[in-house]
């Protein structure tokens, strides 16, 4: 029990790496698409990356894994959120920058928390609120390192709806994480993408270049698909508040692509930051072992 612990953690961890990858290269790739074409190929690329994957591994899954008639509701609210969530992400980037979107996404967190806690009757420990309030600390930080670095733009309050979204949507997909990984992240992925492609070319929007939908296909493969199959997995050991902490340090890696690839700065308060997260995470870490070792007591 204690190793399958210790693997969903890590699996928590890469799935916020591979999620670090989006803001950046989504910022910069956004420059020869719109905003609903661009959430729709990352969502396409994810489904089908994954869904490729899950054609190696089809025969070897026990049939009780796979979806049914009763993971219906939350999936087709999963699939919904999905719509929502990235087309929000992708306006708050093209109206404000990478790397304040990537901080921002810290607000899932708190927005994942509650809603388990008020909706879903997931138990959430002291050590788990001190957690999450050291990981919203070191957001508020890194927040305010330069007068661009944080505000309440109309780029800011796109990608708090959309973290909102997925707040909801952790949830959903926490309730069937006991099934299959593979078919959640390809209906997810196939789906969610589909719809929001029909909402683009309902609005109008011109499908990129050959080369920029590929590109995009390849970033939603890994910074959608792999993460959220990493994600679904941790989400099915550690619950919703769980693996959404473990998820803070994306932010971290995100705005330090953004530094490299983008050109965006950072400051001293980056570094003053890091600790604070490294502190947040590590007892997030504690509270898990800790619950752990309590469990094997019994």
């Amino acid at each position: 029990m204690r190793n399958t612990k210790i693997i969903a953690m890590l699996s928590a961890l890469s799935a916020a790496v591979f999620y670090a990858l989006n803001t950046p290269f989504s910022k910069l790739l956004l420059s020869e698409s719109s905003p609903t074409m661009m959430a729709s190929f990352l969502y396409l690329g994810a489904g089908i990356g994954v869904g490729i994957m899950y054609s190696f591994h089809y025969k070897k899954e026990d049939r009780k894994e796979r979806l049914n008639r009763s993971d219906l509701p939350y999936t087709l609210g999963m699939i919904a959120l999905d719509i929502a969530a990235p087309i929000f992400l992708m306006l708050g980037i093209k109206n404000g920058t990478a790397s304040n979107a990537s901080l921002l996404g810290n607000f899932e967190i708190v927005a994942t928390t509650i809603i388990a806690l008020l909706f879903f009757g997931e138990k959430v420990s002291g050590k788990l609120w001190m957690a999450i309030g050291l990981i919203t600390l070191s957001s508020i930080i890194l927040s305010f390192e330069s007068v661009e670095g944080f505000r309440f733009s109309r780029g800011s309050l796109l990608v708090v709806l959309a973290t909102c979204c997925w707040g909801l949507e952790n949830n959903c997909t926490r309730s069937i994480s006991n099934k299959s990984s593979y078919e959640i992240v390809t209906i997810k992925g196939v789906f969610s993408g589909l719809g929001s492609l029909i909402i683009g070319l309902a609005i109008g929007e011109r499908l990129p270049r050959i080369e920029f939908v590929l590109a995009t296909l390849l970033l939603g493969f890994l910074s959608y698909g792999l993460s959220i199959f990493m994600y679904v997995r941790a989400q099915r050991y550690l619950g919703a508040a769980k693996t959404s902490a473990y998820y803070a340090v994306a932010p971290f890696i995100g705005s330090f692509l953004a530094f490299v690839f983008v050109g965006e700065k950072l400051s001293i308060h980056y570094l003053i930051a890091l600790p604070v997260m490294v502190a947040g995470t590590a007892l997030v870490l504690y509270d898990t072992l800790s619950l752990d070792r309590k469990a094997n007591r019994v």
